[in-house]
């Protein structure tokens, strides 16, 4: 079954070139130019995958307010931006809301396609992954307060969920394998199955520390391994 694709871009032609293009390749693609036009469908229905701009017309933020909305209505839907915008503060904030990947215009549509299909591929695993007994010992382990369920693809600090996407699940779980030994960021990368610079696994560990934190403010378990990648220290 084709995979249905929603684009929100609010330049025209790049709109229909990018809808043509993801078309192409075997995409279902339905385009909105506007944040109220495309929240109206996705009221309706959920595509497979989302593709947002920041800027929207007269919203310099739409595409952020839009990654949130799209996150309260679905907490499994991937999201990728694909923006101009490629400050790191920027990319940090489309972390934080939810997003899953941030791509700027300037790559291939090769590459935007290799990178759509990864999310595609992680969202399928986790959806057709078997249930199992809920809590069996090698789906469910612990760590200090932390508790990781492989099953449901969860984690919990202190028996509360913690609000991560699927990447930042993996890298938490990539984490704690082994707490108190380094991962590096190429073995962070692996475990959540995506292909990026450095700064964007930083970028995704300061938005996973901010959603322990907002359930701890005493959160600090996650240390920087300089020129290394991150270290899980039970505390």
């Amino acid at each position: 079954m084709r995979k249905k694709i929603a684009l929100i871009e609010d330049d025209d032609v790049i709109r229909e070139n990018y809808a043509e293009l993801l078309t192409d390749e075997g995409f279902d693609v339905i385009a909105f130019a506007d944040r109220p036009g495309a929240m109206a469908y996705f009221e309706q229905q959920v595509p497979d995958l989302a593709i947002l701009d920041i800027g929207l017309n007269e919203e310099p933020e739409g595409g952020f307010h839009l990654c949130t909305d799209l996150r309260r209505l679905s907490p499994h839907l991937p999201i990728l931006f694909l923006t101009s915008h490629g400050s790191e503060i920027d990319k940090i904030s489309g972390f934080r809301l939810g997003a899953d990947d941030y791509l700027t215009k300037d790559i291939s549509i090769e590459f935007l396609i290799v990178r759509i299909d990864a999310l595609l591929r992680r969202y399928e695993n986790a959806e057709n992954k078997p249930e199992g007994v809920e809590h069996a010992p090698k789906n469910y382990r612990m760590t200090g307060s932390l508790a990781i369920d492989l099953n449901r693809l969860v984690a919990f600090w202190n028996d509360q969920p913690v609000d991560l996407t699927l990447t930042q699940f993996w890298i938490v779980q990539e984490l704690t394998v082994d707490p108190g030994q380094a991962k590096s960021y190429s073995a962070l990368m692996q475990a959540a199955n995506i292909h990026v610079e450095p700064n964007t696994i930083a970028a995704h560990i300061k938005t996973i520390r901010s959603r322990f934190k907002a359930l701890d403010p005493q959160f600090n378990c996650i240390k920087s391994e300089r020129s290394i990648g991150y270290r899980w220290v039970d505390v």
